[in-house]
């Protein structure tokens, strides 16, 4: 649901990550500044730098996805049957 106001600092900056793999228009009118995208990028621009935050592309804010730990061999432990719980 869209902030029916802008939003700014943190919350500004959650809501911008939350919203950046759908792309920054949308994460623009998510954080309540609808289509005025500059206006977007200067809060979002802003409250990173408050924060000490260094971001310098709004594709920066894209979470990258967790490493995959390998699976390795071993073995499955369980019980024969649903009744043997």
């Amino acid at each position: 649901m869209a902030s029916s106001s802008p939003l700014t600092g943190v919350i500004l900056i959650d809501c911008a990550r939350a919203n950046a793999t759908r792309g920054l228009a949308i994460a623009a009118h998510q954080c309540g500044y609808g289509d005025d995208i500059a206006k977007f990028q200067a809060a979002l621009r802003s409250a990173c730098e408050a924060m000490n935050v260094s971001v310098d592309d709004f594709a920066d804010l894209v979470a990258d996805e967790p490493p995959q730990l390998p699976r390795s061999a071993g073995i499955e432990v369980a019980p024969d049957t649903p009744d043997d719980l």
